[in-house]
C-alpha cells in the first residue's frame, strides 16, 4: 500500500468526525435559545397598590399581556344609593375609563399593555334595547381586534352586566349584538373578533 493511500484512509475517520462534531453544534444553538420563553413577565412582583384608589368599587379590567389577557385590579368611583340603571352605566364607563388609562410603573416593567383607545363613553339602553344594553360613543365594529376583546372580557365580567361571560353592545344607534368573552378570545385575542350575535335595534 503507498503512502498516499495510508493518508487517504486515517484522514477519513478525522473528517467524518469532524462533520459529526460541526452537526451536534448547530443542533445545540435552537436548545439554548428555546429557554428564552420560560422568561416571559406578565407577573406582577407584588400588589400594585399606587394603581388602586382607596375608595371606590372594586373591579377587574382586561389587560394584553404576551399574546393573551389578563386581569389586573381597579376601582370604581360610585355615589352611594345610585339606582341600579345608573350605577351600571357608572361602572361601565369606570371601566371604560381604566382600560383606556395608560398601565401603571409596574405593569409596565410587566410588559401589561392596552389598545383600548380614550374618550370612549358609554350609555344605557335607548327606548327599545334591551335593559342589559350598553351604547358607546364609538360602534364595536370600528374598534380594533385587540380593544373589543378587551372590552368585552371586561364588561361581561363585570356589575356592568348580567356576569353571565356576555355583553350587549351596540354604538350610539342601530343594532346591537351581544358578544361572548370565550376562552379562545382571552388566549388569542388578536386571532379573531369576539363570537357576536345580533338581539335588536335601537
Amino acid at each position: 500500500m503507498s503512502a498516499r493511500s495510508v493518508r487517504r484512509l486515517l484522514a477519513a475517520p478525522l473528517l467524518a468526525a469532524l462533520l459529526a462534531g460541526c452537526g451536534i453544534r448547530t443542533t445545540e444553538v435552537p436548545t439554548d435559545f428555546g429557554a428564552a420563553p420560560s422568561r416571559v413577565p406578565c407577573e406582577l412582583s407584588g400588589p400594585d397598590l399606587p394603581a388602586q384608589s382607596t375608595h371606590g368599587v372594586p373591579v377587574q379590567v382586561f389587560l394584553l399581556c404576551g399574546s393573551s389577557l389578563v386581569t389586573v385590579d381597579r376601582t370604581v368611583r360610585v355615589p352611594e344609593g345610585t339606582p341600579d340603571a345608573r350605577r351600571r352605566v357608572i361602572v361601565a364607563q369606570g371601566l371604560l375609563d381604566e382600560l383606556a388609562a395608560s398601565p401603571s410603573a409596574a405593569e409596565r416593567a410587566a410588559r401589561y399593555t392596552t389598545y383600548v383607545p380614550g374618550g370612549l363613553g358609554v350609555s344605557g339602553p335607548g327606548h327599545r334595547d334591551p335593559e342589559d344594553a350598553l351604547r358607546l360613543n364609538t360602534a364595536p365594529s370600528r374598534l380594533t381586534a385587540y380593544a373589543l376583546a378587551q372590552l368585552v372580557c371586561t364588561l361581561s365580567d363585570s356589575a356592568a352586566t348580567e356576569g353571565d361571560g356576555s355583553v350587549v353592545l351596540g354604538g350610539r344607534t342601530g343594532p346591537l349584538r351581544r358578544y361572548a368573552c370565550t376562552d379562545d378570545v382571552r388566549n388569542h385575542p388578536g386571532g379573531s373578533r369576539p363570537p357576536s350575535s345580533q338581539v335588536g335595534a335601537g
